[in-house]
C-alpha cells in the first residue's frame, strides 16, 4: 500500500505511552503524523508529555509530526480533526486507535464496585471514541480504496485483567476491527482493519506501577515492549501485499514481529502472550445477520 506521497497517520491518544511511541516510529517510516490528544501544555497531565513533543519527536524521526489538541470524548472535536487533516493533505491513510480514559485507581486492589465510576471512561474514551474516529474517516478510505485501520488492544480482551471496564475496552476494539472488516468486504473494498494485542509497554505508567508495587509487577519487566514496537509492526503491516486478508483479525504484535523480522530495541523480539499467558485472540464466526 505504498504510495508516491509520505503516507498520512492519525495517531490518538498519542501525548504519551504507546501512542507517542507509535507515532515516533511512523515518522522513521517517513510518515506524516497527526498527533491527538488533551495535552498541550507540560503539566495538562500528571505524568510527562504533550503532543507537540510528540510531534517534533516524529519530525525528528524523518516525519512530519503535526499536533493537534482532541478530547476524543467530544465528537465535534473528533470532527474537526479529521476536517483538517483532508483540508491539509486530501488524504487518510492510517488511523491509530490509541485514546483511552486511563486513570490510576485501574490497578487498584478491590472489586469493580468499590473502585471509582470514573473507570467506565474508558468504555468512552477508549471504545466509543475508536468507534467515532473510524466512522470519521472510513469514507475517505472508502473513496480511496485504500486505508489501514489500527486498535491498541491486549490480551485482557480474552481473560480478566484489570476489572470489567478495560475488559469491555479490549474485548470490544478487537470485535469493532471484525466487524468492520466484514462491512468493508462488504463494500467491495481494500480498507482493512486490524487490532494489535501490544504487550507490556515501558512507558512512565508502567514504570510507576512497577516501583510502587515491584512484589506484584516487577516480572513484567522483562517482558517489556518499547512503545515504538507496535508502530514498526503496524507499517509492515501496512506495506504487506497481503493486508486485505488479514482484515478483521486481532493479532499479536510479538508474533507479527517475528514473522516479518522486526526486532525491538537491543535486537530482541518480546514473547507473546501464547507463551507467557496461554492466551491467544478470541475466534469469531463468519455468520453475518444484516
Amino acid at each position: 500500500m505504498s504510495q508516491a506521497r509520505p503516507p498520512v497517520a492519525i495517531v490518538t491518544g498519542a501525548s504519551r505511552g504507546a501512542g507517542r511511541g507509535i507515532a515516533m516510529a511512523l515518522g522513521a517510516h517517513g510518515c506524516t503524523v497527526y498527533v491527538t490528544g488533551r495535552s498541550a501544555r507540560a503539566g495538562d497531565h500528571a505524568l510527562p508529555g504533550t503532543i507537540a513533543e510528540t510531534a517534533a519527536a516524529v519530525t525528528a524521526a524523518g516525519g512530519q509530526g503535526i499536533a493537534v489538541r482532541c478530547d476524543h470524548a467530544d465528537d465535534a472535536q473528533a470532527e474537526a480533526l479529521v476536517a483538517q487533516v483532508l483540508a491539509q493533505q486530501g488524504r487518510i491513510d492510517i488511523l491509530v486507535n490509541n485514546a483511552a480514559a486511563v486513570h490510576d485507581e485501574l490497578t487498584h486492589p478491590g472489586n469493580f464496585w468499590e473502585k471509582p465510576l470514573k473507570l467506565a471512561d474508558m468504555i468512552d474514551v477508549g471504545l466509543r471514541s475508536s468507534y467515532v474516529a473510524s466512522w470519521l474517516v472510513a469514507p475517505t478510505m472508502v473513496a480511496q480504496d485504500s486505508g489501514l485501520i489500527v486498535f491498541t488492544s491486549a490480551s485482557g480482551a480474552a481473560h480478566y485483567s484489570m476489572g470489567p471496564a478495560y475488559g469491555a475496552h479490549k474485548a470490544g476494539v478487537d470485535k469493532l476491527a471484525f466487524d468492520m472488516a466484514v462491512d468493508f468486504r462488504a463494500a467491495g473494498t481494500q480498507v482493512a482493519a486490524l487490532s494489535i494485542w501490544m504487550g507490556a509497554l515501558a512507558t512512565d505508567r508502567l514504570k510507576g506501577i512497577i516501583a510502587a508495587n515491584p512484589d506484584k509487577f516487577g516480572h513484567l519487566l522483562d517482558q517489556t515492549e518499547t512503545p515504538e514496537f507496535t508502530g514498526h509492526v503496524i507499517w509492515a503491516l501496512f506495506n504487506d501485499p497481503g493486508l486485505a486478508a488479514r482484515s478483521g483479525q486481532t493479532l499479536i504484535g510479538a508474533e507479527v514481529a517475528r514473522a516479518f523480522g522486526i526486532t525491538d530495541a537491543g535486537g530482541r523480539v518480546p514473547p507473546s502472550y501464547r507463551d507467557t499467558h496461554g492466551v491467544i485472540p478470541l475466534e469469531y464466526y463468519g455468520n453475518v445477520v444484516r
